[in-house]
């Protein structure tokens, strides 16, 4: 059965309150990739601009590439819940402003937040009406062959990838829908359906995605 066409996902943006998106995805499932398409795709949805304590690059604009702040600002922040969720990564900390995302959906934006199953599951907790989706590859030989073919890492960085990305793959229940992305374009069509509102197949809840998500964790074709 083919999947329904998705509708344009700022139809009466005006009127209504947005939603907010959580997607989440191991390395090498294509995650990425799918939300800049999507975004391109639906350009009444907002990509989520985290605020962070490393070093502004020469090519980055403050406000646009990420809120830049000193290491005291974020701390206070966190002091007072100011982010949906935030985290140390190596020496830098990371987060999604409170107030930035809930000015984005006020004004009738669905918002894309692009993070980890940690901070996915902050943002379950701190805002329960928020969906969640994760992009799992067809099988666990595509995402090895995905990682490999960067060609960009040693043999031991692949192994350790590979082994952090069947752990995050285990996450998958946590969320509310799950899109495979075995073809690129296909998947995509099903990440817009799901963004639309009509995503009913894709829910995680399904007998045919669970069966289909465990099988593609498990490693069995």
């Amino acid at each position: 059965m083919s999947a329904p066409q998705a509708k344009p996902a700022g139809d009466g943006a005006a009127a209504r309150r947005g939603r907010l998106w959580v997607i989440a995805a191991p390395s090498g499932a294509g995650k990425t990739s799918l939300v800049r398409a999507l975004l391109e795709r639906e350009p009444s949805l907002r990509f989520s601009i985290s605020y962070t304590t490393r070093p502004k690059r020469s090519s980055e604009v403050d406000g646009r590439d990420y809120f830049f702040v000193a290491e005291a600002e974020f701390l206070a922040m966190v002091g007072r819940e100011a982010f949906l969720e935030h985290a140390r990564v190596f020496d830098n900390w990371y987060g999604t402003g409170r107030e930035h995302v809930e000015g984005l959906l006020a004004g009738g934006h669905s918002v894309v937040l692009e993070i980890d199953w940690q901070g996915a599951r902050q943002v379950r907790e701190r805002a329960p009406e928020s969906r969640s989706i994760f992009i799992l590859p067809p099988s666990v030989a595509e995402l090895e062959r995905r990682l490999r073919g960067r060609k960009t890492d040693s043999e031991a960085v692949i192994l350790r990838r590979l082994k952090d990305a069947l752990g995050d793959m285990a996450h998958w229940p946590e969320f509310d829908y799950v899109v495979v992305n075995d073809d690129f374009g296909a998947a995509l069509e099903r990440l817009a359906v799901v963004v639309a509102g009509a995503g009913e197949d894709a829910r995680t809840d399904t007998p045919g995605v669970q069966a289909a998500a465990a099988a593609i964790v498990a490693g069995r074709p």
